[in-house]
């Protein structure tokens, strides 16, 4: 099957107010295809491999909604990371008062940033023992802008993982069933909308900047999902 180019459309969530019923269950509808994806698995196995052994202090989810996703991955990351600080950075504020219990069980500080994601970046110093992870947020952004948002992360962190819908049939094929297992129509439209807009091969590694500073890997993860990777050379992942 002949690849097609990506193709970045309005999503219908993110027109909707935040409060609006639909987008609430369409938010939940996330979390549920989440971990049918098995991203929060995929993108703390990837911190654990190339970060948390030299330290990880900060830990900023781009575009992390809610906040669950980013407390699914430091569930996995615990023990080993406890103390750690967590961002969530925003345009909405959603993060729970459940959520934060949830990162204070594991003794993780969590701050909810309101905020657009290069506005936040841009605003924010570097600082040593940062990683920044990005969930099904990439993909909203066509190529121009999205180097330009890889470029301030590289200038941010110390480490960078993403999770993207995969751009292939088999992923197209599933977005089209998601109303299956439940998913609202603002979902099933956004399914399709999404894998159109995400990435294959080495299309990620081809806007990431200075490969001569970062060492990156990106590939499939799962049957529907693709990783990306990059850390500063001279560290221990």
């Amino acid at each position: 099957m002949t690849l097609t180019p990506r193709r970045v459309e309005p999503e219908r969530l993110d027109a909707l107010p935040p409060g609006d019923p639909e987008a609430i269950r369409s938010r939940r509808d996330l979390r549920r295809l989440n971990a049918v994806m098995g991203n929060a698995a995929a993108i703390a196995g990837r911190l654990k491999a190339r970060g948390v052994a030299r330290g990880i202090g900060r830990l900023v989810d781009l575009g992390g909604g809610d906040g669950t996703l980013l407390l699914s991955v430091a569930r996995r990351l615990a023990p080993r990371r406890g103390g750690a600080h967590g961002v969530v950075v925003d345009r909405h504020a959603l993060v729970s008062s459940r959520t934060r219990a949830g990162f204070e069980a594991l003794g993780w500080s969590i701050e909810a940033a309101t905020a657009d994601a290069i506005e936040w970046l841009v605003r924010t110093p570097r600082g040593d023992g940062t990683a920044v992870i990005a969930n099904l947020f990439l993909h909203h952004f066509d190529d121009a802008p999205l180097r330009a948002l890889l470029a301030r992360i590289a200038a941010r962190a110390d480490l960078f993982v993403a999770c993207e819908p995969r751009r292939s049939g088999l992923a197209l094929a599933a977005s089209r069933r998601v109303g299956w297992i439940g998913c609202n129509e603002v979902t099933r439209h956004d399914a399709v909308v999404s894998v159109r807009a995400g990435f294959a091969g080495r299309e990620l590694s081809a806007l990431w900047p200075d490969h001569e500073v970062w060492r990156a890997d990106e590939g499939p993860a799962g049957p529907f999902s693709h990783a990306f990777a990059a850390a500063r050379r001279g560290g221990s992942g």
